[in-house]
């Protein structure tokens, strides 16, 4: 199994970021797996943001979910993050991931960096 994340590099503020998540190798719908955000700002630990399970269903962490919404779609075996209203803070290294119970990310993609700014 292998992700792709895709998207622009350079987003401005206020606007809406959003990424998509290729998957190869395996579907996004087999019981069991969830799939998975998280970023790294610069200098900074990784942060989890949000993931969606076999069956579509949506978890969010605690620190974005005002601003994020993940979506899937099963016929391109993609899934996407939508982060609205970014700041310069969002600038960050945006990682998939497949994850299974637990917060165990077993997966990630090579990671896509997003810089915010004006």
């Amino acid at each position: 199994v292998q992700l792709r994340e895709s998207g622009p590099g350079l987003a401005k503020p206020s606007q809406t970021l959003s990424l998509t998540c290729t998957v190869s190798g395996g579907s996004i719908k087999s019981n069991g797996y969830y799939w998975s955000w998280i970023r790294q700002p610069p200098g900074k630990g990784l942060e989890y943001i949000a993931h969606i399970g076999d069956s579509g269903s949506a978890e969010y962490g605690p620190a974005l979910k005002t601003r994020t919404s993940i979506s899937r779609d099963t016929s391109n075996n993609q899934f996407s993050l939508h982060l609205n209203s970014v700041t310069p803070e969002d600038t960050a290294v945006y990682y998939c991931a497949r994850m299974r119970g637990n917060y165990y990310f077993e997966i990630w993609g090579q990671g896509t960096l997003v810089t915010v700014s004006s």
